[in-house]
């Protein structure tokens, strides 16, 4: 079993990928927002003669994506509430994706027994928040990638839908070392600068533009082929002891097939890292991995059964899906 580590790409030409980027390892926090509202729950509502439940007769289910109600597009769950509530108990036709297909269903509003209110039933949300690492910064255009792995929903599950965010500079306060079974995390607090934007949110990690480069980045490093990577030693770049410092790692098998995310398996070896983090926590996701001189990948997920082993992410894989 493994976690991911936080809270579709356009993919480019092979020939349009850079040559090298400077490496990451510092921390920053997300800020995002999503394209619609996802249905996290569906529940009863009590009127004054018994218990409703609307959505669930409409055949809306958790994990939906709520992108058009009552004629009027959906981008928040304000803009949700504000149709529901206005509806004065008519019928409302309700627009949602669900497994990247478009859906329409008739909603009845039920009225709130207790506020007088019409509801429909769903629980809902549209953004989230949390600590990551950027992995890699291009600075011909200011354009940065980081997590190694989307930004999932996590009562669902599902890659949350892409609207707006922002990224924001974090400073580590401490760190809860992953056990067995328990994982851990890097424990951060938000700052107040805005440090960019983001751009896209995919399966391979979320991408964005920084509005102003961090200072003292180190030097470019050539980016890693897939063929080029090779099981044995290399390092991880990660700022989970207070400054951005490169660790021991061991890379224990390459997968052949493997698809976008999950391509190589990784154990941490350094003693250093250990006993600041046990292994592999949450927060490191996007920690960059560096072999022979070159960026070859990234931190993703940690096996929850081993704190201290792994999987990484090609890098190229990353590079195509920022389109």
């Amino acid at each position: 079993a493994s976690i991911l580590l936080l809270c579709g790409g356009i993919f480019a030409q092979a020939e349009t990928l850079p040559a090298e980027v400077i490496p990451g390892g510092m921390a920053f926090g997300v800020k995002y927002y999503a394209e619609g509202a996802i249905v996290i729950g569906v529940c009863d509502v009590e009127t004054a003669s018994g218990l409703a439940s609307p959505a669930e007769k409409a055949g809306l289910q958790k994990g939906d994506v709520i992108i058009g109600a009552g004629g009027s597009k959906i981008q928040t769950l304000e803009d949700l509430l504000k149709t529901v509530k206005g509806c004065g108990g008519r019928k409302i036709e309700i627009q949602y994706q669900r497994e990247d297909k478009t859906h329409s269903a008739t909603v009845s509003p039920a009225k709130d027994k207790t506020t007088g209110e019409y509801r429909i039933g769903v629980w809902v949300r549209d953004s989230t928040a949390g600590i990551g690492t950027i992995t890699y910064i291009d600075r011909k255009n200011n354009t940065f990638g980081g997590l190694g792995h989307g930004i999932n929903d996590s009562s669902t599950g599902i890659l949350m839908p892409f609207g707006k965010g922002t990224i924001v500079d974090v400073t580590i306060k401490g760190v809860t070392k992953g056990l067995k079974s328990v994982p851990g995390e890097l424990k951060g607090e938000f700052g107040k600068t805005e440090l960019g934007i983001l751009t896209g949110n995919t399966q391979a990690g979320v991408f964005g533009i920084y509005h102003t480069l961090p200072e003292k980045l180190s030097s470019p490093i050539p980016v890693g082929k897939k063929g080029d990577l090779k099981e044995g030693k290399a390092t991880v770049r990660s700022c989970a002891g207070g400054t951005v410092a490169d660790y021991e790692i061991e890379i224990e098998e390459i997968y052949k097939d493997s698809g976008r995310t999950k391509n190589f398996l990784i154990r941490v070896t350094d003693e250093r890292l250990l006993s600041i983090t046990g292994g592999i926590v949450q927060g490191m996701s996007g920690s960059p991995i560096i072999q022979n001189g070159c960026l070859v990948g990234a931190v993703t997920h940690v096996l929850v059964n081993d704190p201290t082993r792994g999987y990484g992410i090609f890098i190229e894989n990353m590079l195509e899906s920022m389109g």
